[in-house]
């Protein structure tokens, strides 16, 4: 079977390597370099305790404060467009409790196994930097804190026992903490890799297998008969295959248009700024801030911010600045560096209700998707190639795929119609 994958992030770089695995022929066509964007600046987190959804209790009311504040961790570029008010809607519609604990119950079940893929990937041959530490989430408000623990049984039933650490305990875990920080959960399962070096691995390991890597060819038409794809053209070739699936990160929205099923992804903008390294213990998120701090070999990455706007990667100074601002309450002598460092920015593909997009594309029998992953492409990479190499080559639709259907957003599709 040839399969066409669009899409060169970390999600379609390892869902081609486990569809490739299994013995299938594959094409890997991107718009640019394989490995870009969100996929090179993201944390590098492996960690499936983190996987809640970001609609949750309190999101939208929050939401609305920090519009009004240019160095909050959200901003939303206010739009009267159809798409941006039906995707709206459907963020305010899934701001529940009871969404979210049942979201993140599928993120964990989708992730369960994880820690062992990347494992595997290693034993495979693929060199990348992982570090096996754990992850710490720091907390300056108690409340805070407590929230987190409502969901603490969620993860212990995969395994995911965590330390809660309360006022001085949390600074005996981490002596770079500062006596702001009220508390923390320490999960010790929990991993992170050097991004930009998994992709590598994962592109290297593709070529030995005898992988297509089409770089620098934007997919522009797509060719239907009936309920079937023929083809995909790009870069002013085309494409033929048995099937296809879209997996290009932030522009899936655009693009499912052109198969005729849209599908509601848009860009969560998000930024990573490279810092000489700091000797702690674990990756570590400043959680009431929403920055994560990945220390690697070779330097401190900080990253965060969500902008809800356009499909651009350009850098807004004043968000770069609260990231490097916001390591001051949380750590000891922390002197934010400002000299020489590359901001940069990954657009996140982010759904109304949190969740990935996973399955068959619409009524098309031979095309598929799987993007949305949000903040979590590294942490549910392997559990989505997975599930979508058993939906793809034995048309065999895992439970863990039922959450993510496509078909959920039948009523978000209705509503932009009446919108306009």
């Amino acid at each position: 079977m040839h399969i066409v994958v669009i899409g060169g992030g970390i999600i379609g770089l390892t869902t081609a390597y486990h569809l490739a695995r299994e013995g299938a022929q594959v094409t890997v066509l991107d718009a640019r370099a394989t490995g870009l964007g969100a996929s090179d600046v993201n944390a590098g987190w492996v960690v499936p305790a983190e996987a809640a959804p970001v609609p949750g209790p309190g999101v939208v009311l929050t939401s609305l404060k920090w519009m009004l504040s240019p160095d909050s961790p959200l901003y939303i570029r206010p739009s009267l467009h159809p798409q941006f008010l039906s995707f709206m809607f459907g963020l305010w519609r899934a701001s529940n409790a009871r969404d979210q604990r049942a979201g993140f119950a599928a993120h964990l079940e989708l992730a369960e196994g994880t820690i062992e893929s990347f494992d595997d990937y290693r034993a495979d041959g693929m060199e990348f930097e992982m570090h096996s530490q754990g992850l710490l989430m720091a907390f300056l408000r108690r409340e805070n804190l407590d929230h987190h623990l409502t969901h603490l049984d969620l993860v212990r039933r995969y395994g995911l026992e965590p330390t809660v650490l309360v006022g001085d305990d949390v600074r005996v875990h981490e002596p770079h903490l500062s006596d702001a920080v009220q508390g923390g959960l320490f999960f010790p399962r929990e991993r992170h890799v050097d991004p930009r070096a998994l992709a590598a691995a994962l592109r290297g390991r593709l070529l030995e297998m005898g992988v297509e890597l089409v770089e620098h060819s934007e997919v522009d038409s797509v060719h239907r008969a009936g309920d079937r794809v023929t083809a995909v053209s790009a870069g002013g070739r085309t494409y033929r295959g048995d099937s296809f699936l879209l997996a290009a990160g932030a522009w899936t929205g655009p693009l499912s248009r052109r198969f005729g099923v849209p599908v509601p992804v848009r860009p969560g903008k998000g930024y990573s700024i490279d810092l000489p390294p700091l000797a702690l213990r674990s990756a570590t998120n400043l959680s009431d801030a929403k920055v994560a701090v990945t220390p690697l070999s070779r330097n401190l990455r900080v990253a965060g911010t969500m902008e809800f706007g356009g499909l651009d990667e350009d850098i807004n100074a004043v968000r770069v600045e609260a990231i490097l601002r916001a390591p001051q309450r949380y750590f000891r002598d922390w002197q934010p560096v400002r000299a020489d460092i590359a901001p940069r920015a990954g657009m996140r593909p982010m759904t109304p209700d949190g969740l990935p997009v996973m399955g068959r594309l619409g009524g098309i029998s031979n095309a598929f998707v799987s993007s949305g992953h949000g903040m979590l492409g590294v942490t549910l990479a392997p559990g989505a190639a997975a599930a979508m190499t058993d939906l793809m080559l034995r048309s065999i639709e895992s439970p863990r795929l039922r959450p993510f259907s496509p078909r959920r957003f039948r009523a978000i599709r209705a509503s932009e119609r009446t919108i306009r």
